[in-house]
């Protein structure tokens, strides 16, 4: 079984589909860590995350860097946003994500295109979403954890900018496949969170079951 976790930054996807990994026994991919890598990897090298050339140089990252704690920083987030409007970068990835995602036995992939374009033939796919201001203070609660120096109105702004760049972008944007169920985590706990996923999993793997 192929389960397709999307969604924006911070809206609980990633823990979520970590959650359906551990429940169903499935590998799990953060698919948004490799464009994460790919934006350090480029700030590393002096490039410019908007040029498409320099951004695809980047991609050819050591697979050690996808350990750096680094790749976790908001910094990072926005430079992962900036190199992944490049088509070049997406079709880079796209072969390692979706030899993943058609592993046997199926696996977990979160990300922003899973359910779209890295693996449309998923038997579930969820849309993980949240209000930017719900994303907004547990981003700022983590920072804070982490000892990172930062606010409140500097992560939402930023949140709010990157939903523009994933949303708009030509190539493969942030969009729920037209199958997908969403699920928005905006009032809800982790916990609650991850027992609805968990629900809507096995709803739609009974319904798949019955032939419906």
């Amino acid at each position: 079984m192929i389960i397709a976790v999307d969604g924006p930054t911070a809206s609980g996807k990633g823990t979520i589909a970590k959650a359906l990994a551990a429940h169903y026994g499935l590998p799990h991919l953060d698919t948004g860590l490799l464009y994460r890598a790919v934006g350090w990897q480029c700030f590393l090298d002096g490039g410019d995350p908007d040029d498409p050339a320099q951004a695809l140089a980047a991609a050819s990252f050591p697979d050690a860097l996808l350990a750096d704690p680094e790749l976790r920083s908001e910094t990072t987030g926005g430079l992962a946003s900036r190199v992944s409007v490049h088509p070049v970068v997406r079709q880079a990835l796209y072969d390692r994500q979706r030899s993943f995602a058609t592993q046997p036995g199926g696996a977990v992939l979160d990300g922003r295109d899973i359910g779209t374009v890295i693996a449309p033939d998923a038997e579930v796919k969820l849309f993980v979403t949240a209000s930017v201001a719900a994303r907004a203070r547990r981003r700022f609660l983590e920072m804070q954890a982490q000892g990172r120096d930062t606010t409140l109105a500097e992560i939402e702004a930023d949140l709010a900018a990157r939903d523009l760049r994933d949303t708009t972008r030509k190539d493969a944007p942030l969009v729920a496949a037209a199958e997908a169920v969403e699920l928005d985590t905006s009032q809800l706990s982790r916990d609650e969170a991850v027992a609805r996923a968990i629900a809507l999993v096995e709803a739609r793997a009974g319904a798949l079951r019955s032939g419906r």
